[in-house]
C-alpha cells in the first residue's frame, strides 16, 4: 500500500528580491528535477478494532545521505521523539523539514477528517510509517566527481551517474566534531521540493486529499486538494527554516510553473506563535482557515523554447545574507531603492508580457511561429530581423527581441541593486559569461536565477540550439546541467522511481 509522491525543483527566472514583498510578482519555472517521498506502513494492520493507540513508530530513510532515523510520535500532542539514528557522518543530522512535514500533515488529518473517519485514520497510524526520501541528481553538484574522473564538462557526463547517486559532503574544513558540512547544491530549492513531496505523500496516504497522478498531457493546478498541500507545505517549510520567506519555491513545487505573488506572512502566525497549551491540530486548523492571499497566474515557457542551467563551479552564494544586504540598503536609501525596484518591476512585467504574447502567437499561427523559431535558432540575435519580411513573421521576431530587451534591463537593474547593496547579484564573472551566452546562436536570453550570485546561470534557447550553448559553456568551464522546464507540480507516481 505504498504511496509515492513527487514535487519539482524550481528556477526563479524573474522577480529575485522583489518577490519577497507584495504585490510584486515572480516568474517561477518548475523543472524535471523532482524529489520523491515513498511512504509505506511499517507493520501489518492490527486485527482488533479497539484502537487505543497513543504512539506511532516512524522511520525516515535518506539513502543518498546514508542516513536513517527512527522516531516515536505521540498521537496526543504530535511531538516527535528521536529514538535512533544511523548515519555515516558524525554531525547532528535530524531533518527539521521532514519532521515538521510529518507533524503538520498528521495534525491536518485530525483537523480535517470527520469523526467517523477517525477509526480508519488511527488504524493507518497504528501501522507506523516508513518514509524514504530521494532527490534527483540535479539538486546536487557532482561537478567535482566528474572532474575527478577526467570526464568533460558536458551534460553527457552527468548522464553517466547512477540515478539518486550518494551525496558527497564538503568536508574539507570539518575537522571539528559535530560541525555540519554543507552539501553542495545547485539552487533548485531542494528543501521546498522535499517538504512538498513528504506532505503530499502523507496527506494522500491518510485520505485527506486525492492528488492527481503525474500525466504528461495535463497540468493540474486548480484543485482544493493542491491548495491544502500548499498550505501545509508552506507552513512546515517556514517553521523548519525559522523564517517566513516568499514561498515561491514551495508554490512551484505544488502547482508547477506560474507567476507568483506571495502570501501575507501573518497567515501562519498561529503556527509561529504556537504554545504548548494549544493542540497542534487546532493550530493547523487555524492555518487552514486563514486568509491565504497569494496569487497564482498561469505561466510557462512558449513552445519550442528550452530552459538550460549552467553550473560555473565558483562556489555557492548565501541567499539569506544577500537578502539581508538588500533590505539594509532599502532602509538606508529608500528613494533610490524604490526607484530601482519600480524599474525592475516594469522590466519583469515586460518580460512576462512578451512571453505571453509569444505563446499566443504560437497558438494563433503555428506554422509561422515554428518557421521563425527554427530560423532564429541557427543565428545570433542581431541577424534575426533581416531573415523575415512577412508581417506575421516580423511580429514574432519583434516579440523575441522584446523579451531579450526586457531581460537586458532586468540584468542592468539587478547589477545596480547589487552595487548599491554591496553584494555580487550579478558578479563580473557571471556578467562576462552571460554576455557570451546571449551572443550565442539560438540563445534568446540569459540571467542569474533567483537572488543571483555565483550559484548558477540560466538561458532560454530556441528549438534545437542548446548544443551550441553547452559547448561554449564547457569551453568557459561551465557545466550545463540536465535540468529542463517541466510545468507539472506535485503528483502521485505509479511506481518507486528506482524501479524505472
Amino acid at each position: 500500500m505504498a504511496v509515492v509522491a513527487s514535487a519539482p525543483g524550481k528556477v526563479l527566472m524573474a522577480g529575485g528580491y522583489l518577490v519577497l514583498e507584495r504585490p510584486n510578482a515572480g516568474i517561477v519555472l518548475s523543472t524535471n528535477a523532482r524529489f520523491y517521498a515513498i511512504l509505506k506502513p511499517l507493520y501489518d494492520p492490527l486485527e482488533s478494532d479497539s484502537l487505543a493507540v497513543e504512539w506511532m513508530d516512524l522511520k525516515v530513510n535518506s539513502p543518498q545521505m546514508s542516513r536513517e532515523t527512527t522516531y516515536k510520535m505521540s498521537l496526543k500532542d504530535f511531538t516527535l521523539q528521536c529514538s535512533r539514528q544511523v548515519m555515516l557522518y558524525k554531525f547532528e543530522s535530524r531533518n527539521p523539514f521532514v519532521e515538521y512535514a510529518v507533524q503538520y500533515s498528521i495534525a491536518a488529518a485530525y483537523a480535517t477528517l470527520e469523526k467517523n473517519k477517525r477509526n480508519k485514520l488511527l488504524k493507518l497510524l497504528s501501522q507506523g510509517m516508513d518514509i524514504t526520501i530521494l532527490g534527483c541528481n540535479d539538486f546536487y553538484s557532482y561537478r567535482n566527481q566528474i572532474e575527478a574522473r577526467g570526464l568533460p564538462l558536458v551534460p553527457e557526463s552527468l548522464a553517466t551517474l547512477q540515478p539518486f547517486t550518494s551525496i558527497t559532503f564538503n568536508a574539507e574544513e570539518s575537522n571539528v566534531e559535530n560541525c555540519k558540512p554543507e552539501v553542495a547544491k545547485t539552487g533548485l530549492g531542494s528543501s521546498a521540493a522535499m517538504t512538498t513531496a513528504v506532505v503530499a505523500a502523507l496527506l494522500n496516504y491518510l485520505g485527506v486529499v486525492d492528488l492527481p497522478h503525474y500525466s504528461t498531457n495535463q497540468k493540474n493546478d486548480g484543485s482544493l486538494d493542491l491548495d491544502l498541500v500548499h498550505m501545509i507545505a508552506q507552513t512546515a517549510h517556514c517553521i523548519a527554516q525559522g523564517k517566513v520567506g516568499s514561498g515561491f519555491d514551495v508554490s512551484s513545487a505544488v502547482y508547477g510553473s506560474h507567476r507568483y505573488v506571495r502570501f501575507s506572512p501573518n497567515v501562519i502566525s498561529s503556527a509561529q506563535g504556537a504554545v504548548d497549551t494549544t493542540q497542534l491540530d487546532e493550530v493547523i486548523g487555524d492555518v487552514l482557515k486563514g486568509k491565504w492571499d497569494h496569487e497564482r497566474t498561469n505561466f510557462s515557457l512558449p513552445p519550442l523554447m528550452n530552459l538550460i542551467l549552467g553550473e560555473p563551479g565558483s562556489g555557492g552564494s548565501s541567499t539569506p545574507s544577500m537578502v539581508g544586504a538588500v533590505k539594509k540598503w532599502q532602509k538606508s536609501d529608500p528613494q533610490k531603492s524604490k526607484d530601482t525596484w519600480n524599474k525592475l518591476s516594469e522590466a519583469n512585467s515586460a518580460l512576462e508580457a512578451q512571453f505571453n504574447l509569444l505563446s499566443k502567437l504560437a497558438a494563433d499561427n503555428w506554422d509561422s511561429y515554428k518557421a521563425v523559431i527554427t530560423g532564429c535558432s541557427m543565428l545570433k540575435s542581431e541577424k534575426w530581423m533581416e531573415q523575415f519580411s512577412e508581417a506575421a513573421h516580423v511580429e514574432i521576431v519583434k516579440a523575441l527581441l522584446g523579451a531579450r530587451g526586457a531581460m537586458l534591463k532586468i540584468r542592468f537593474h539587478m547589477r545596480q541593486m547589487g552595487d548599491a547593496a554591496g553584494i555580487p547579484i550579478e558578479p563580473e564573472s557571471q556578467t562576462r559569461l552571460l554576455d557570451v551566452t546571449m551572443d550565442t546562436e539560438g540563445v534568446l536570453l540569459g540571467g542569474v536565477p533567483g537572488a543571483g550570485g555565483f550559484d548558477a546561470v540560466f538561458a532560454i534557447t530556441l528549438s534545437d540550439s542548446s548544443t551550441n550553448l553547452t559547448k561554449i559553456w564547457s569551453s568557459h568551464n561551465v557545466l550545463a546541467m540536465l535540468v529542463r522546464e517541466d510545468p507539472h507540480g506535485v503528483s502521485i507516481e505509479s511506481d518507486d522511481p528506482r524501479a524505472k
